[in-house]
């Protein structure tokens, strides 16, 4: 097969420096970041800076952790990212109404967030459907609507677990979703009108990328939840039983980021029905990514040709690999698409099939340098080590799952200090500043670098641990951390490496 370079894929193929930062981790007074004016100003202090990619993690509502990887739905907008100041400018909350401050500014407080601020985008919601505005065509234009706003007001009544739910309503039986629309017409009608709004904000927020110059990158999670309103909505494409629990879980097998693996707790996608169905599901998911972003990024690409299947009973080390959606979805998401301008998430247990449906496709994957430093000892040419690059490549110092380049260097043994300090010919006091100029000198055509790499933060500003549940998905930066020294830093150093 022909191997596909950037401009058979609609890819900009000049090199090009950017910054990882969720919007949950923006400054403002509402408990969580937003996209709303501190979003937009953002965007220009990217611009000042030379950086031409705003990279994100998945905008869909989080679980109660507030992981957006683990969402209960593929499709919709978080509304907890609604800018509380746009929605007061454009009338559909009054200012005595903000939900000021939920505790430090340097941390979420899911639990607070989601009782003051969920109110406070509820009552905007609530303005909206009251002021008339065209709901239903708004849904018609997105099938996948109708069922997300069906769940959101089932799981208000019965849990956000829909196998719990009356069986009669979990097996989607005719009659009840009937009943179910007519007992909760408000509540559905809100779900609309929150997504409705996210629509007008995203929107204006994707203009102003335009026009500052700045790429959005997204990123699609490669398994949903099977709590998710996807799975109870479309179960016949995913490895269930009768009552609709997962046959089999989601996981990996032991890597880099845990030595004893992982379980997820998500439910296979049932690959034949998948490819049965034309995928579908999965092109329209990908359509909407592409919809709201320049690039996607599709996480735990290697699913895509194999994935890690555990038994329910099991631990992830029991597990097996299983073929996955692979070539065909790709192949129909390209027909569909036109191109695919998708980053490969190309991490872990990486074999030669993975590498050629990342490659076959023209896909960039990843290189995460700490775990080419990490490694160097038993494999010196690791592919990850900048001498070892290629044009086609996104760099990251680290990545969202990594812990800042600060705190990796404190807790690496001598060795793996040893080896980055000769490799950079540095004393290794400033880890983080001397990884970042390694990345951006990197003969990779893109750089991605997280903002607390940028400032060079430490453990308490990691985003997330893998394998861990609780404390993640927390951190917040500061406004004052935006200064315009540090912005002509950044536009010198893309100066200096041609990005």
């Amino acid at each position: 097969m022909t191997v596909l370079g950037p401009q058979d894929v609609g890819m900009p193929p000049d090199r090009r420096a950017g910054i990882l930062l969720h919007p949950t981790s923006l400054p403002g007074p509402y408990g969580v970041g937003d996209i709303g004016p501190v979003a937009r100003a953002w965007l220009g202090w990217l611009e000042s800076a030379g950086q031409r990619i705003w990279q994100m993690l998945p905008i869909h509502p989080t679980d109660r952790h507030g992981s957006p990887y683990a969402s209960p739905s593929a499709f919709a907008g978080a509304s907890l990212l609604l800018s509380i100041d746009d929605l007061v400018a454009e009338g559909w909350l009054r200012h005595g109404e903000k939900p000021w401050g939920t505790g430090a500014p340097d941390r979420v407080r899911w639990a607070d967030v989601w009782r003051r601020k969920g109110a406070a985008v509820g009552l905007a919601a609530d303005r909206v459907v009251a002021a008339g505005v065209d709901l239903a065509g708004f849904a018609a234009s997105r099938p996948w609507l109708k069922d997300w706003a069906r769940y959101t007001a089932a799981a208000a009544v019965h849990g956000p677990s829909w196998t719990a739910w009356p069986e009669a309503l979990a097996q989607r039986d005719a009659d009840a979703l009937t009943a179910l629309d007519a007992s909760t017409a408000a509540a559905q009608d809100r779900a609309i009108a929150l997504e409705w709004l996210f629509d007008r904000q995203w929107t204006a927020l994707r203009a102003e990328a335009a026009r500052r110059g700045v790429a959005l990158i997204g990123d699609v999670p490669i398994f949903v939840g099977g709590h998710a309103a996807d799975v109870w909505s479309h179960p016949t494409l995913f490895r269930l039983d009768a009552r609709g629990r997962p046959t089999v879980e989601t996981g990996v097998p032991p890597d880099a980021f845990t030595v004893a693996g992982q379980r997820w707790g998500t439910p296979h996608y049932d690959v034949s029905a998948h490819a049965a169905s034309g995928y579908a599901w999965w092109v329209d998911r990908l359509a909407a990514e592409v919809a709201r972003f320049d690039e996607v990024r599709i996480d735990h690409f290697r699913g895509l040709a194999a994935a890690w299947e555990v038994p329910v009973d099991g631990a992830p080390v029991d597990g097996r690999w299983t073929p996955g959606l692979g070539a065909g979805l790709l192949t129909a998401a390209r027909a569909r698409l036109g191109r695919l301008p998708f980053l490969a998430e190309d991490l872990g247990v990486i074999t030669p099939d993975v590498e050629a449906l990342r490659d076959d496709f023209g896909l960039r994957g990843m290189a995460i340098l700490q775990f080419g430093f990490a490694d160097a000892r038993r494999a010196p040419d690791h592919a990850y080590l900048p001498h070892r690059h290629r044009p086609h490549l996104v760099v990251y110092p680290g990545t969202h799952d990594n812990a800042p380049v600060a705190a990796w260097y404190a807790q690496a043994d001598e060795p793996t200090r040893d080896h980055f300090r000769r490799y950079t010919r540095t004393d290794g006091k400033h880890p983080a500043s001397t990884m970042l100029r390694l990345a951006w000198r990197s003969v990779a055509d893109t750089v991605v670098c997280s903002w607390q790499d940028v400032l060079g933060l430490g453990a308490e500003a990691r985003m997330n641990t893998p394998g861990v549940a609780e404390g993640n998905w927390a951190w917040r930066t500061t406004a004052d951390t935006f200064s315009l020294p540090l912005a002509d830093l950044l536009a010198e150093e893309a100066r200096l490496s041609g990005r």
